[in-house]
Parts: structure tokens; sequence; C-alpha cells
């Protein structure tokens, strides 16, 4: 005869047996919501979960509802991820839903833009929040990868427009799962830190799938949180993403975000030239206009022939001639002295000066620049400096190990 047990012992045993299923324990499924209800109360969400032979029903609890940056709609194809058991006082199989992504472009985009409207209307879009960007910064944090081609990019356009600007890094994973996490950590760090004028959150060109992450909603959180003025630049110049939207300024590329984050070395030399063109002007329209009010005196003394008017009048006219040429002397160091300021600060921006301190350029024998990661041993190189030239043989190469746990700053 057959063991005979109790309906709860059955859903228990069964129940026991699914749970037990390593396989079961944490599977994901691909499929189209059905039948779905949002319990506004618990905040639980109830569906099916359907594809064209077949159903199972779902359940998402709130703690794992209230993390997804879109709302599941009827009809939506998704892809969850679930475990599968019992529930015993029915008896019905279900999956239990820890996550859910959309599963194709359209629900993607719907997802894209109930999280972008959602924002949009809790204000981290409003432009009388975006802060200015600082015209001259002294240090700039960057949030990309370590090995991408966006810091290459930012390093050659600062090197070139202002290089004594400093480079702090917030290494970070710009795609796949703990990406997300990683980016909004990395911009609050920086933020925190203090020592960032501006920071530019960045990534290289990619396909829409590659540029998802940054819609994340606690990246834009992060971004509309932070204090420091930040800079987007993600993707091409076609690609916008939510952090475009919550961001201080976006640029269409990495580059041309180290162009916004910085003045341009040689326009600066051409305003202080100018600056000194003007001083020279000032002083010679100066000394023209003292002339030629002393012209019209020196007139005037040689028709006065009366000598006792003539003594009179002497040394009036002595005393005035040396309160202009002091003046004249006066107005002439000071316009001389901004003009000695402003060649010394022309001369600390060329990289002559650096070279001039004992500082030497590394290039190839035929006299391409390189760096000194660039060369390994039995190459020939040249130490270019400000007046001489030395032939080198590379015998050896060391690397320096840099401590882990210090933050990478560079020029």
């Amino acid at each position: 005869m057959a063991e005979m047990i109790t309906v709860s012992g059955l859903n228990r045993y069964v129940r026991s047996l699914l749970d037990s299923d390593r396989f079961l324990s944490g599977i994901a499924i691909k499929g189209e919501i059905a039948n779905f209800v949002h319990h506004y109360k618990s905040g639980h969400f109830y569906f099916s979960l359907r594809d064209d032979a077949a159903s199972v029903k779902a359940v998402m609890f709130r703690q794992d509802a209230r993390r997804l940056a879109f709302t599941p709609q009827e009809g939506m194809r998704v892809i969850v991820r679930c475990r599968v058991s019992l529930y015993e006082t029915t008896g019905a199989f279900q999956i239990y839903v820890q996550d859910m992504f959309p599963d194709g472009i359209g629900a993607a985009q719907m997802a894209f833009e109930q999280l972008k409207a959602r924002l949009e209307q809790e204000g981290l879009f409003r432009p009388e929040a975006k802060q200015p960007i600082p015209a001259c910064p002294r240090c700039i944090g960057v949030v990309t990868s370590e090995t991408g081609a966006a810091l290459q990019d930012i390093r050659n356009v600062l090197s070139r427009r202002w290089p004594l600007v400093k480079l702090l890094l917030a290494p970070v994973n710009v795609q796949g799962d703990q990406a997300a996490a990683q980016i909004a950590r990395g911009i609050q760090v920086l933020d925190h830190s203090g020592k960032a004028d501006v920071i530019i959150v960045a990534r290289g060109g990619g396909s829409r799938e590659d540029l998802w992450v940054f819609n994340d909603e606690g990246i834009a959180r992060a971004a509309y949180s932070c204090k420091t003025p930040l800079i987007s630049a993600v993707g091409h110049e076609i690609d916008f993403t939510i952090l475009d939207f919550v961001a201080d300024l976006r640029a269409p590329t990495p580059s041309a975000a180290a162009e916004l984050a910085t003045p341009d070395r040689r326009e600066i030399l051409g305003k202080l030239m100018n600056i000194s063109d003007n001083i020279h002007k000032n002083i010679q329209s100066r000394l023209e206009m003292c002339y030629n009010r002393f012209d019209p005196l020196v007139e005037k003394w040689e028709t006065l022939t009366p000598a006792s008017l003539c003594a009179a009048r002497a040394d009036r006219l002595n005393e005035q001639t040396q309160a202009l040429q002091s003046s004249i002397k006066r107005i002439y160091q000071d316009r001389l002295q901004v003009m000695h300021h402003a060649m010394q600060l022309a001369h600390s921006l060329s990289p002559y000066t650096v070279l001039e301190r004992g500082y030497a350029i590394p290039k190839t024998v035929k006299g391409k620049s390189i760096t000194l990661e660039q060369v390994t041993p039995g190459d020939r190189i040249l130490l270019v400096g400000s007046k001489v030239s030395v032939d080198c043989l590379v015998e050896q190469v060391h690397e320096i190990e840099v401590p882990q746990n210090e933050k990478t700053e560079e020029l």
C-alpha cells in the first residue's frame, strides 16, 4: 500500500525538491509579461511570463522591484533572473524574480523614456541646477577605464592645450555588471576628495548596448548630487544617455570634453602679447600727451620778455617740469613692470624652459618623439635637451612599481 501524506506535506516535499535543485535556484528566463499587477499597498509585482506555447506565474517582491530603472508593462518582452519554487498554501508552481531586464530595443527604449520622464519630473534636469565649468582648472578628475582610448584622448588634448593642469583618475569598468556601481562610486570619491575643479565622466564610442550602463539611475543621482562641476563625455555626438541630461555640461566626445574643460594656451599667449602691445602704445600715447602739454608752456615763456615776469615764473615752471618728468617716469616704470610680468608668464609657459632646466625629450633616431614606456632593450634612442642631444643604446628597461593605495595624479 502506498504511503499516505497530507496535502501540506506533499506541497512541502515538492517545494524542498525544487529549492534543492541547483539549476532552478538561479536561472534566467526570457518571455513576455502577461496579467501584470502592481500591488501598490505591498509594492510587489504579480504577473505571468509566457511564450508561444506556455506560461508560468511569477512574483517580484518589493525590495527587488524598487531597484528597477523601468516599470514593467503588459506585453513587454523581458529577461528575468529568478529561482523556481512552490507556494505551499495553494500549491502554485511559480518563479520568484530577483532582477529584470528589457529584451530588445523597443523595451529598452521604453525603459529609457520612463526613467528619463521620472527623473525630469523630480527636477534632475533643471537648467538652474547646472553649475558653470571653471575657466582655468588646476586639477581635472576623470572617471573612465584606465586602459581605454578615452583616457588617452583626454591626456593628448590636455598636453596640447593646457599642460599645467593635473589629471586625477578614478579607474572604473565602463561596461559589465559592476560598471554602473563603480562609475557612481568614482564620481562620489572624486567629488568628496575636494581635489578636482571639474570632473569628466568619459567613455569612447560603442554600440547602444555598450553605452546603456550610463542610463543607470544610480549614476544619474550621483551626478546630480555632485558638488563639483561635471562633464558627460559618453560615446559619439549622436548618442545621448541619462547622464548627459543630468551633467552640468554634455560633450560629444572625450576629446571635446577636455577642450571644454581647459583654456587654449595659444589663445592665452596671444592675449598676453596683445596686453604687452597695448601697454607700449599706452606709454607712448601718454608721453606724447605730456610733451604736447609742455610745448605750449615753453612757447608762452619765450613770449614773456620782461625779466621780472620771467624770473617770477621760472621757479614755478621748473617745479611743473620736474613733477611732469616724475609722473612720466612713474607711469613708465609701472607699465614696464606689468610688461615684465606678462613676459615672465609667457616664458614660463614655453616647453623650452623645461628643457633648459636639464630635462630631455626621448626620441627615436629618426627624430620621432616617444615615451619611455615604448622603449625596449636594444633600441637606440636620442635624449634631446635644450643645447645637446645624446645618442643612447638601451641595455635594460626596469618597471617602477607604483603603490596601489595611492591615487594616480598626472600632469
